[in-house]
């Protein structure tokens, strides 16, 4: 009998030094640094940093690295429970480095870059010295469909020339380069080999990042950027011409999932408010708790996240196993996202007007939620595509089963 949902040893004791470091070290730093107004930049910065390199002195650095890189080592599986835990803070996974877009990042400059690209940018990501971007979103063309991407690069000798619009990249104003996408085809054979990978250093002349775009939650690092002659060397090309939508792809099935982990983290903390609160709230003759309107939130958001436990630890098994994995990915994302918008706004309406308000996380867990549901292809984009792949396995097989994770039941 294969299947076994439990965790080895090794990995066991892992996920508890995760959620202890994460107790003891990350939530009485956060505490500190909650009010920007309430302390000064300089000490913000050490307290956080200095959480930094108590992760590196635990062996809680880098979870998703290969040990060479100064990482865990650890499988998407592990990963998972890791990020689970990370994400029930706030800086859990920016301690720990593994947080987007930087994840997602290393990632791809491991399987992608040169030698000479891993040490000057990867290693600095990976030793926290530098932080960066993926530049691929603009405002005039649907974020979902990168084939439809209008920003250019023309060869000019040893360089690239990019002109373009992009916006909705994270983390910009922090970063020393970002990985940038361009048309670089005018008549591919196909529309998926129109766009090629840059590296982009941070500042660069052409590269103008002209404002931060306010969200629901604020301003808190979505950039627009304008590219005017922007030149690049041929050396930063990243993968190979015209293969910058098969690196955008191979970074964001993965990356997906690591939202997802995080997202569940993010739910969990909700449900545990959510029933914390019903225990304690007395209104109308009884405890929250004992009402079965209550009893009913309670249930429906302990099952989906039950529901997307399950779905990201196949996904996460697939991946490990070198399986097929992007219709697993797309149904966990869409799922996993809608699940963790429904819990969060089950709890705010048990707490009520202290839900709605800023004294508890949940108004501003809610504000970033929303995101969930568009983030790396929007609910609408994945539903096509799982609806595809079912009427395709159906057309091959006869059955619908390849399309539902292709599970042994």
């Amino acid at each position: 009998m294969a299947i076994d949902f439990t965790l080895s040893p090794e990995l066991e004791e892992i996920r508890m030094r995760v959620r202890e470091f994460i107790t003891d070290v990350v939530r009485p730093g956060e505490a500190q640094i909650s009010d920007p107004e309430e302390i000064e930049r300089a000490e913000y910065l050490t307290i956080l940093f200095g959480m930094r390199d108590q992760a590196r002195e635990a062996g809680l650095w880098l979870p998703h690295m290969p040990v060479e890189w100064g990482g865990m080592g650890l499988g998407h599986v592990a990963l998972a429970m890791v990020q689970a835990e990370a994400a029930k803070s706030y800086y859990g996974p920016f301690v720990m480095n593994c947080q987007a877009p930087d994840e997602g990042n290393m990632h791809t400059l491991l399987h992608w870059g040169t030698d000479e690209q891993k040490e000057k940018y990867l290693r600095p990501l990976c030793e926290g010295m530098a932080m960066s971007c993926f530049a691929m979103t603009e405002p005039e063309v649907a974020g979902s469909d990168p084939t439809l991407i209008r920003t250019t690069a023309v060869q000019d000798g040893e360089e690239w020339v990019a002109n373009g619009h992009k916006w909705f990249i994270s983390n910009a104003r922090r970063s020393s380069f970002a990985i940038l996408i361009a048309r670089t085809e005018d008549n591919p054979d196909m529309p998926q080999a129109a766009n090629t990978a840059f590296i982009v250093d941070i500042p660069s002349e052409g590269w103008n990042r002209v404002r931060e775009i306010e969200t629901m939650h604020g301003g808190t690092g979505h950039s627009e950027i304008v590219i005017e002659d922007l030149r690049i060397p041929a050396a930063n090309m990243l993968g190979g011409r015209g293969q910058g939508h098969m690196l955008g792809q191979y970074r964001l099935g993965p990356a997906r999932l690591a939202h997802c982990m995080r997202w569940i983290a993010q739910a969990e903390v909700a449900l545990d408010m959510m029933v914390d609160r019903s225990l304690n709230r007395f209104a109308h003759g009884s405890m929250l708790a004992e009402k079965q309107g209550i009893q009913w939130m309670i249930a429906d958001s302990t099952m989906e996240l039950y529901q997307a436990k399950l779905m990201v630890l196949h996904a996460a098994y697939r991946i490990d196993n070198k399986l097929d994995f992007k219709s697993e990915v797309s149904m966990a994302k869409h799922f996993v996202a809608n699940m963790l918008n429904r819990v969060i706004d089950r709890s705010i309406q048990v707490h009520g007007a202290l839900g709605y308000s800023k004294d508890t996380p949940l108004a501003t867990m809610a504000q970033h939620a929303r995101w969930a549901r568009f983030a790396d292809g929007a609910d609408e984009v994945h539903q096509v595509r799982i609806a595809r792949r079912t009427i395709s396995a159906y057309r091959d097989h006869g059955s619908t089963r390849a399309a539902t994770g292709d599970l042994p039941i």
